[in-house]
């Protein structure tokens, strides 16, 4: 359970659940979801978790341990507590206070342990009891406890190698489960971010080749927007359909607009998509962010694999063939480089108030990119099927079969229009949902503006064309103007945090 869920949903939990019950429910999901195959993978993922800096691991009470951040906990809760807070970021668990009575309890859970169990007592008979048991048996030394969800002074305590830090639950209960990670984040060092390429290509960094990727979607983006509102078929269109433009509105008078308002759709999305990459490449590779490439990386596989719809459709499109073997192997170049040495700038939270907010902001743009993904998905499947959905054949007012039988070529033409869109939707909503899930930081108004710039280019053209051409079905509709309403209010929810500070 993420912050962006944790925090939102928290007092509609309690309400249900009571307070306690409700916390206790939490861990016991995480813990419960974590012992699942794939099951830690998929809550470090959520959660964006990468592997913590070699500085931080070290010796706590003779125990080796990755990281000197864990939680120091109730024996009441250790069982669950052991299998549950590993997975969101803790090296260690210290279990305290402890009497002769929690003996069975503690050795229930060092039999689940993920990491070092420690047990602090000063009971000789609950260290008999548990010798060979726990890890370690005493206080660990020079420990700190934090009580306080703050993120900035368990950071400054870890720059110690000597020093542990310790979260009590009402910290981790205050902060959320994101509290390791970010705490881990501000502890790393960093340095100042590259501003210099040189004139070499074969040393240009991975984000240079990132941004020139993103570029080359806005440009392709703009170049079939140009097309559509001009000519609308180009030459191998004409060869491929055997017929031309005129033609095709004697066939059928609305035809052309749908195809019209099929292209302006996709250059809409490929113009966000080369935004949202521009954004990763330039804000988060560009300062070493792991979670930007990886968001990079499975974004521009989706979409580039959108190309072999074409073996599904029979129709390859010449021009959507050469812009990917140009953008393909830059961002091949983009994703296949490790990323930089980490060049963030940490920044304090900020009030509690206005990262709440930005927390339910959160909620509502991975909510919105799950949406638009699984559009793409449906309109992928339509594309390479159907073709149309019936609110398309009554504004035709036509049937598939009557297009089919006036020229043969003519749905699988527009198959690979919607097909391809859908891909490209694909594209976009995975790299919205990661961007999402994963860049919510004070200060980091790159991901603000390139979540807002890609909505505009994304949802405008479609709703502006749709009103030009008259197609006006409001089942139709519906889907874009909930996506507008909710992303509109995630982002004026959550500027105040994202774009709180200035990202040097």
């Amino acid at each position: 359970m993420p912050d962006w869920t944790y925090h939102p949903l928290r007092g509609l939990a309690a309400s249900l659940l009571g307070t306690r019950q409700s916390q206790r429910a939490a861990l016991r999901a995480t813990a419960a979801v974590g012992s699942l195959p794939g099951g830690g993978w998929l809550i470090a993922r959520m959660l964006g978790h990468q592997h913590p800096p070699a500085h931080l691991a070290g010796f706590v009470a003779g125990v080796s341990v990755r990281t000197r951040l864990g939680a120091v906990v109730p024996p009441s809760v250790a069982r669950d507590a052991v299998r549950a807070l590993p997975l969101i970021g803790a090296g260690l668990i210290c279990v305290a206070p402890v009497s002769l009575a929690d003996v069975p309890t503690i050795r229930d859970a060092a039999a689940h342990r993920r990491v070092p169990l420690i047990v602090a007592t000063d009971d000789p008979c609950v260290a008999t009891a548990l010798a060979g048991d726990v890890d370690a048996i005493s206080s660990p030394s020079a420990a700190v406890y934090v009580t306080s969800p703050r993120i900035a002074p368990a950071a400054v305590a870890l720059a110690d190698p000597a020093v542990t830090v310790l979260a009590a639950p009402s910290a981790l209960v205050e902060a959320g489960p994101g509290w390791f990670a970010r705490v881990t984040e501000a502890a790393t060092p960093t340095t100042a971010p590259t501003r210099s390429i040189g004139s070499n290509p074969l040393k240009w960094p991975a984000w240079w080749w990132g941004l020139l990727v993103g570029l080359g979607m806005i440009s392709a983006g703009f170049g079939a927007a140009a097309i559509t509102l001009g000519p609308v078929l180009l030459w191998y269109d004409r060869d491929f359909l055997g017929t031309d433009l005129g033609h095709l509105h004697t066939l059928n008078h609305h035809l052309v607009h749908f195809l019209q308002h099929d292209r302006i759709t996709m250059a809409g999305t490929m113009i966000a998509i080369g935004v949202l990459y521009a954004g990763l490449a330039v804000g988060g590779i560009r300062r070493g962010r792991p979670w930007a490439r990886e968001v990079y990386l499975v974004s521009g596989w989706i979409g580039f694999a959108s190309l072999l719809y074409f073996l599904g459709i029979g129709f390859l499109e010449p021009l959507h063939t050469a812009v990917t073997a140009v953008l393909f192997p830059m961002f091949l170049l983009a994703v296949g480089k490790t990323s930089d040495s980490p060049q963030w700038t940490y920044r304090e939270e900020g009030p509690e108030h206005e990262r709440r907010k930005a927390l339910l902001g959160q909620l509502l743009m991975v909510c919105t990119g799950a949406g638009l993904f699984i559009g793409g998905a449906v309109v992928s499947v339509v594309g390479l099927t159907d073709v149309f959905v019936p609110s398309d054949l009554e504004f035709l007012g036509t049937t598939a079969n009557i297009l089919s039988n006036a020229n043969p070529r003519l749905l699988p033409f527009i198959a690979h229009d919607r097909a391809g869109f859908g891909g490209a939707l694909m594209a976009a909503a995975t790299a919205i949902t990661l961007l999402s899930a994963w860049g919510w930081r004070r200060g980091e108004a790159w991901v603000w503006w390139s979540l807002a710039l890609a909505a505009v280019f994304g949802f405008l053209p479609a709703v502006v064309v749709h009103g030009v051409i008259h197609y006006s079905d409001l089942g139709h509709l519906a889907p874009v103007f909930a996506g507008i309403a909710i992303t509109l209010t995630a982002l004026i929810l959550a500027r105040p945090y994202l774009c709180g500070g200035r990202d040097g």
